[in-house]
C-alpha cells in the first residue's frame, strides 16, 4: 500500500539490514572481479531530517542523542539506495501493454489519444498521483519524465512530487507537428510555458526542468532552435527526448532532416547535447554519434523492455561502454512493460545476451543506482547509502514465492556467492519483494506483510 507523507520534517529515524551500494563502475568484469561493490552485512543507518547522517555496524553503540530513536528493523533484507528510472512516460500508464504495433503506429494508435486526455487539470492531478505511487510501489525514487505538451501536466508532476520531497526531472513536452490536434504546441506558446515553468519549479526543492523534445519529427526546425535556446540560457535544466530508436523513425528523421548528417546530428546542431542530456534508446547511433555523445557527457538511457517489446533493436551496452557513453537504465512504461526496474534488468541480461556479453547483477544495479545518479550529476545526493546523501531508499525481501524461496536457500548455502544470490534475486524479483519505499526518510510504501 501507499502512504501519504507525513506532515512537516521528518526527524529521526534508524534503519537496520544488509545494506548493498557501489562506490565505482563495475564494468563488464567477471563478477568475482568486479570493483566496487560494496557490501554491508548487519548494519545501521541514521536518518535525521530527511538525510542519512551516519552508517555502522549493528554491534556498535549508537552516539549520543541517538537512544531511543525510532527504529525500522529489516534484519535479513537486502537495503538499497532507491532505484533512478532515466526514462519513463507518466500519461502512459494508461496504454502500458498496448498490442501489436512497431514505433511510429503505436504512438499514433494509443498514445496521442491517451495523452490528449491530460489537458483536463483534474486528469493530470489524478495521473501524476497514480504514477508516482507507482513507482515508489516499484522501489524507484527519483525519476526522469515525460509528462505530456499540456503544461498542466508538468504542473502536477513537480506538484506532487514536491510534496513529497522527490528528486524528478520533468518538463512540458514541445511538439508542434506530426500529432493530432489537442497535442500540438506552438514556438512562442511552449517558450512561455516552459520559462513559467521553470521560474516556478527548477531549483525548487528537489524538482528540477528538463526541456522535453518528444523527438525530432514532432518538433519544427524553429522549435528545435527554442529548445536549445533554453538549455543555454537556463542554468542548470536537463535536455530529454528520444533518438534512433526504430529504424522506420531513423528513416523518416532522414527525410525531415535531410541536411542534418545523422539523427542526432539533429539535435546537436541546436545545441541539445551536453552533460544534462538525456536520451532514450540510442540503438541505432554510429561510432561518429558515440564520440559525439563521449565528448559532451550526454547519457543513453537504456530501455530494455521496450526495446523488446516494440520490436526496436538490441542496444549494445558493453560496445558504448567501450567507447566511453555514460549508460543509464530505464524502464520506458509504456512502452516498457513494467515500472520494476529489476525486470527491466533481467530483460537487459537477455539482450546483451544475445550479443554474446553477459551483464553481471552488479553492473546492472550499478546502472540503476549510482550509474544513473552520477549521469545526472546528483551523485552527491542520490545513489548511494552514504552520510550526507537524501535518505531514499528500497527495502527488498529476498525471494518472493516457493520456487525463488527454493532458489534462494540454495544460492545462499556453502557453495554460493553473494552474486549468484544477488542474481537469482534480480532475476526472478520484481515489485512483489518490496518492502518498504523511503523518500527522504518518510515512508511512501509500505508492503501489506511488513506492517
Amino acid at each position: 500500500m501507499t502512504l501519504p507523507a507525513s506532515p512537516g520534517t521528518p526527524g529521526r529515524l534508524v534503519l537496520r539490514g544488509d545494506l548493498l551500494d557501489f562506490t565505482a563502475d563495475p564494468g563488464f568484469a567477471a563478477p568475482h572481479e568486479a570493483p566496487g561493490v560494496r557490501w554491508r552485512t548487519d548494519h545501521r543507518v541514521l536518518i535525521d531530517a530527511g538525510r542519512i547522517v551516519a552508517v555502522q555496524p549493528a554491534d556498535q553503540a549508537l552516539p549520543t542523542g541517538w537512544e531511543g530513536a525510532p527504529e525500522q528493523d529489516h534484519r535479513g533484507r537486502l537495503l538499497m539506495p532507491g532505484f533512478i528510472d532515466t526514462h519513463v512516460h507518466c500519461p502512459q500508464l494508461d496504454v502500458i501493454a498496448s498490442f501489436g504495433t512497431e514505433l511510429l503506429d503505436w504512438l499514433n494508435t494509443y498514445t496521442f489519444p491517451a495523452e490528449r486526455r491530460y489537458a483536463d487539470p483534474e486528469v493530470s492531478r489524478i495521473g501524476a498521483e497514480r504514477f508516482l505511487n507507482a513507482l515508489w510501489a516499484h522501489g524507484t525514487t527519483s525519476a526522469v519524465v515525460f509528462p505530456t505538451v499540456h503544461k498542466v501536466s508538468a504542473d502536477a508532476l513537480f506538484e506532487r512530487a514536491h510534496a513529497h520531497d522527490m528528486r524528478l526531472i520533468t518538463g512540458k513536452v514541445l511538439m508542434d507537428r506530426h500529432a493530432p490536434e489537442g497535442l500540438l504546441d506552438d514556438v512562442e506558446q511552449a517558450e512561455r510555458d516552459c520559462l513559467d515553468l521553470i521560474a516556478r519549479w527548477h531549483g525548487n526543492g528537489r524538482q528540477a526542468y528538463a526541456v522535453t523534445v518528444r523527438f525530432a519529427p514532432t518538433s519544427t526546425p524553429e522549435q528545435l532552435v527554442m529548445a536549445g535556446e533554453l538549455c543555454r540560457s537556463q542554468p542548470g535544466v536537463y535536455m530529454q527526448t528520444h533518438v534512433a530508436e526504430n529504424r522506420s523513425e531513423v528513416q523518416w528523421v532522414s527525410e525531415l532532416f535531410p541536411d542534418a548528417r545523422s539523427y542526432l546530428d539533429v539535435y546537436d546542431r541546436d545545441g541539445l547535447i551536453g552533460p544534462r542530456s538525456v536520451l532514450a534508446h540510442g540503438i541505432w547511433l554510429d561510432a561518429r554519434d558515440h564520440a559525439v555523445l563521449r565528448e559532451r557527457g550526454a547519457q543513453i538511457a537504456h530501455c530494455p523492455s521496450s526495446n523488446l517489446f516494440l520490436g526496436s533493436g538490441l542496444f549494445d551496452w558493453a560496445q558504448a561502454q567501450r567507447e566511453g557513453l555514460h549508460v543509464s537504465l530505464a524502464s520506458d512504461v509504456g512502452g516498457g512493460t513494467s515500472l520494476s526496474m529489476l525486470r527491466n534488468m533481467a530483460d537487459a541480461y537477455k539482450i546483451q545476451a544475445m550479443q554474446g556479453t553477459r551483464l553481471s547483477a552488479w553492473k546492472a544495479l550499478h546502472a540503476a543506482t549510482l550509474g544513473s545518479a552520477e549521469a545526472l550529476g546528483l551523485a552527491d545526493e542520490i545513489g548511494q547509502i552514504e552520510p550526507g546523501r537524501m535518505a531514499d531508499f528500497a527495502i527488498w525481501n529476498w525471494s518472493h514465492g516457493d520456487v525463488a524461496h527454493h532458489r534462494d536457500s540454495l544460492a545462499r548455502g556453502s557453495h554460493g556467492s553473494l552474486h549468484e544470490r544477488v542474481f537469482a534475486w534480480m532475476t526472478l524479483g520484481d515489485e512483489r519483494n518490496l518492502a518498504a519505499t523511503l523518500v527522504a526518510g518518510q515512508t511512501v510504501f509500505q508492503s501489506a506483510s511488513v506492517m
